[in-house]
């Protein structure tokens, strides 16, 4: 759970402002946004096979000219 504490002399939109970056360091919207709608099983693992897919190819092509 996220926790701001307002610091001395901070206004509300600063600290609104950390509170924002916090949630989507941490990918809270996302979880939100995906948990919107029940995902069966099928859907879930095909979901995570293309996020590994995307993942691979894009660190094997950053990898090519890295190197």
């Amino acid at each position: 759970m996220i926790d701001v504490k307002i610091r001395e002399g901070e206004s509300i939109e600063e600290a609104l402002r950390r509170f924002k970056r916090e949630c989507e360091r941490d990918g809270i919207l996302q979880e939100i946004r995906r948990r919107e709608f029940f995902e069966s099983q099928g859907a879930r693992r095909k979901r995570k096979l293309s996020e590994t897919l995307r993942r691979m190819k894009r660190k094997r092509l950053y990898s090519r000219y890295k190197g």
